[in-house]
């Protein structure tokens, strides 16, 4: 059973004031773009709305229960009644409140965006970097599951198969929210095909989830900037084309680089390649404010440390296990085929929402 909170009122009504005045606002006829915008409150705020009247109707009705018990000139069947009810009804006020606590905390307002997804081959080799690739194929599937859609920004292959590094644009709705808590050091136990005596190797990669940020969220000057074209370059080393449709972008005053070349239109390119370059210095200045922040919190889960080790895929045993939460997943080939995947992410996402709640409760 949730520990019963109180619930912030003023907010409450604040939140129905709102929901009444966008209802009010989606039926005068607006513009294209701010009915598409409000339409998107709307939804977002609908759910809690209803558990917020619920939840005031069933504390109308545990009092008038408890008003029905209390009175000795009632009759006793009924006040008998009357207590029965109540443990249920109190039962289900307690899970509404949970509800609307959760639908309260301050939302990261990089959530619902689209997110950069970096994969690079860490220690251990060709085998790293074939796990890379299994990686990559991870998320594309689960991606392809949410109705996602993953496009390559930029690759560079291994010697023997998957990746050296890997780069690719996801888009949908909430993308970021869900793959946020991905970042960080992925390792994995197997026996590498190439491996004749059977021995287990122990391998890595990193994994990084940016946000994709739009012009009006970083402002990046030109002046700061060099710019590189070339030709693209194939596995092995063949040129893919002969025009120089390549783009490598440095940014001076950070030194982040970021290269492209996985379309034929230098214009194309380059479009993606500021995009990755925004993705990265809004993580940058992010990471710098997380940092100054760590004194302050504890157990900080998607602070998007690249350093840690946050999961291991161990093929031996077929198990997965997430360090950060120490759960464990027989699962290893649904994981993989990005299937299972999900119940990692939202019992991350469980674990990030209770930690919020509570600093919420401190507070």
């Amino acid at each position: 059973m949730y520990e019963s909170m109180q619930l912030p009122q003023h907010k409450l009504d604040a939140l129905l004031a709102r929901h009444e005045l966008v209802e009010r606002e989606l039926a005068s006829g607006l513009a294209a773009e701010a009915y598409v915008k409000l339409s998107r409150e709307f939804a977002e705020l609908s759910p809690v709305i209803e558990a917020i009247k619920a939840y005031r109707a069933v504390a109308c009705e545990i009092a008038d229960l408890e008003a029905l018990a209390s009175d000795p000139a009632n009759d006793p069947e009924m006040r008998k009644l009357a207590d029965t009810e109540r443990p249920a009804m109190l039962a289900r006020k307690e899970k509404l409140e949970h509800e609307i606590q959760f639908a309260l905390i301050p939302k990261d307002a990089m959530d619902d965006h689209n997110a950069i997804l970096e994969i690079r081959a860490g220690t251990g080799g060709d085998e790293a970097a074939l796990f890379a690739g299994d990686l990559f194929r991870m998320y594309e599937r689960y991606a392809a599951k949410q109705a996602w859609k993953t496009e390559i920004l930029s690759m560079s292959e291994g010697t023997k198969g998957g990746f050296k590094e890997i780069v690719a644009e996801v888009r949908g709705r909430g993308v970021f929210a869900k793959l946020k808590f991905e970042s960080g050091v992925h390792r994995v136990q197997r026996v590498p095909d190439t491996e004749a005596n059977g021995r287990i190797h122990t391998s890595a990669a990193t994994v990084a989830v940016l946000p994709e940020v739009e012009d009006v969220d970083i402002d990046i000057n030109e002046g700061d900037l060099k710019i590189d074209t070339m030709r693209a370059q194939g596995a092995g080393g063949q040129h893919v084309n002969k025009t120089e449709s390549a783009i490598r972008i440095t940014h001076i005053p950070s030194g982040i680089v970021v290269f492209v070349q996985e379309e034929r239109s230098q214009h194309k390119n380059k479009a993606k390649a500021m995009t990755m370059l925004r993705a990265k210095l809004y993580d940058q200045e992010r990471r710098k404010l997380d940092a100054a922040r760590a004194a302050e919190r504890r157990g900080q889960i998607g602070s998007g440390d690249r350093s840690e080790r946050i999961r291991t895929y161990n093929f031996p045993q077929g198990r997965v296990t997430d360090h950060r939460i120490s759960l464990t997943l027989h699962k290893l080939p649904q994981v993989m085929e990005g299937e299972a995947l999900n119940e990692i992410i939202d019992a991350l996402i469980t674990e990030h929402q209770a930690e919020l709640l509570a600093a919420e409760g401190a507070a």
